[in-house]
């Protein structure tokens, strides 16, 4: 009987050729991690750099990128930034991350609170359950950003002026580009407590402070400057407004509610345009302002007298506040200076 021939051992091509490519895609993953890494190594150095050019100051004292695979994660240590007009921010922990298919959308944490300096009134530190924004759509002129806060609690260093509020369950913050050269702003503070002393306490007592802004910017592309006042003042000029949809202040049984009005800022920094407001208990609000030194006691009275005429139904009356050449009026009544914008 002749020989049969010899089985053929089976191939591998179909056991290797899997891993194979899974090789190829892991080796090509991982140099585009790199390369997304390096640019945001630059980019970031890049916008320090032209931030300092313009008389920023822009430090940080460590920072890592890491988050591979599928995302990049930075972080600074000690991060701050301080614009020329002396407006900063400043954190000891700064963490960033973006998918890495979608690195035109970044949230940013700062899990140990952070330190907004005012001007003229000093360092105020913030401490909260959640601390973080969102940016996204940074190709675009005006980008689109979202603070949230948590269970605030603000303390002013040792040496710094009062800061309003020293807690607050929530604090919002959004800005919206639009159509027209136009954004969309709005903010919110919900049961916000004030301290003990001055203004807001008088008339809230114990009770919670509520805020909400919801308004709409013209001219926004003009709002550039080397600070804070240079990019209103060419705000300004352009032409640019502040069209309000909706605000009002809750503070005890206090209510002042906006419905609508145009404001602008004067060439002194104070706010000019005018609202048409709604009062709720405006002679007991108008009361704590005389006796805080707010406005003078005979101009309380006036203005409390043009609000109980105007009253409508129940305890609510509507009167007109304007802003104008550096004076606040409520009706035909003058009730202190313009509030200050820069």
């Amino acid at each position: 009987m002749p020989d049969q021939a010899g089985r053929r051992k089976p191939g591998r091509a179909g056991l290797i050729i899997p891993f194979a490519i899974a090789g190829v895609v892991v080796v090509a993953w991982s140099g585009l991690w790199l390369y997304a890494r390096s640019e945001a190594v630059r980019q970031i150095d890049q916008g320090a750099a032209a931030l300092r050019d313009a008389g920023y100051d822009v430090a940080w004292s460590e920072r890592s990128i890491g988050g591979y695979p599928f995302r990049l994660n930075v972080a600074f240590k000690d991060a701050r930034v301080r614009e020329p007009s002396g407006w900063a921010i400043s954190a000891p922990k700064l963490e960033g991350q973006a998918f890495l298919h979608g690195l035109g959308t970044w949230v940013i944490a700062t899990p140990a609170g952070l330190t907004f300096t005012r001007p003229l009134g000093g360092p105020v530190n913030v401490t909260g359950e959640v601390i973080h924004a969102s940016l996204s759509h940074l190709d675009k002129p005006l980008p689109n950003l979202s603070f949230e806060g948590t269970k605030l609690a603000f303390a002013p260093e040792a040496g710094a002026q009062p800061f309003a509020l020293t807690a607050a369950d929530r604090v919002e913050f959004h800005l919206r580009p639009g159509p027209d050269d136009q954004a969309a702003v709005f903010f919110k503070v919900d049961a916000g407590k004030a301290r003990l002393s001055g203004l807001f306490a008088r008339i809230a007592g114990d009770k919670p402070i509520s805020i909400t802004w919801d308004s709409i910017l013209s001219k926004v592309s003009a709002f550039k400057g080397r600070d804070w006042p240079d990019a209103v003042r060419a705000w300004t000029t352009a032409g640019g407004r502040m069209t309000v949809r909706q605000a009002g202040v809750t503070a005890g049984e206090a209510v002042l509610g906006a419905q609508g009005g145009t404001l602008g800022v004067g060439y002194d920094g104070r706010l000019s345009g005018s609202l048409d407001v709604t009062l709720r208990e405006a002679p007991k609000a108008l009361d704590a302002m005389a006796q805080t030194g707010a406005i003078a006691p005979e101009a309380a009275m006036a203005a409390s007298a043009v609000a109980v005429a105007r009253q409508g139904s129940g305890d609510v009356a509507s009167a007109s506040i304007t802003f104008q050449a550096g004076q606040t009026t409520l009706g035909p009544v003058a009730i202190g200076p313009a509030p200050r914008v820069y």
